[in-house]
């Protein structure tokens, strides 16, 4: 099971914007389709997006179109999140996925990493 370390979180002002970073192990890192997740206190786990093998594709949900940009080095075996203009809507614990599928849905995920936490403040 791959596993992931996501990095980059911290306390921005809104309007502000930070650069997730995920770094996987598995050094078959580039088949899979990698998520990015986010969790508020008390809210369920939602989509935020996700990038096909090879770059292929690129998803976003609907609250973050625009702002944020989903990337992949394959040969560092990493992903990011470029998050740009922030809201303070947008505080939570981000975290990566790997999947072998072009889903958002979080149960088709595995190697959930710690997690990082954003937060935006007003």
């Amino acid at each position: 099971q791959v596993q992931l370390v996501e990095s980059g979180g911290g306390l921005v002002q809104a309007g502000g914007s930070l650069r997730l970073s995920c770094a996987a192990s598995d050094r078959t890192f580039s088949a899979y389709t990698m998520g990015w997740f986010r969790q508020a206190p008390g809210k369920e786990r939602e989509f935020v997006s996700a990038i096909s093998w090879r770059s292929i594709s690129t998803y976003y949900a609907d609250s973050v179109r625009g702002r944020f940009t989903i990337s992949r080095d394959d040969a560092k075996s990493t992903v990011y999140l470029q998050m740009n203009n922030l809201k303070p809507e947008d505080t939570a614990v981000y975290y990566c996925a790997a999947s072998r599928m072009f889903v958002v849905t979080p149960g088709a995920y595995d190697g959930w990493g710690q997690g990082t936490q954003v937060t935006v403040s007003s």
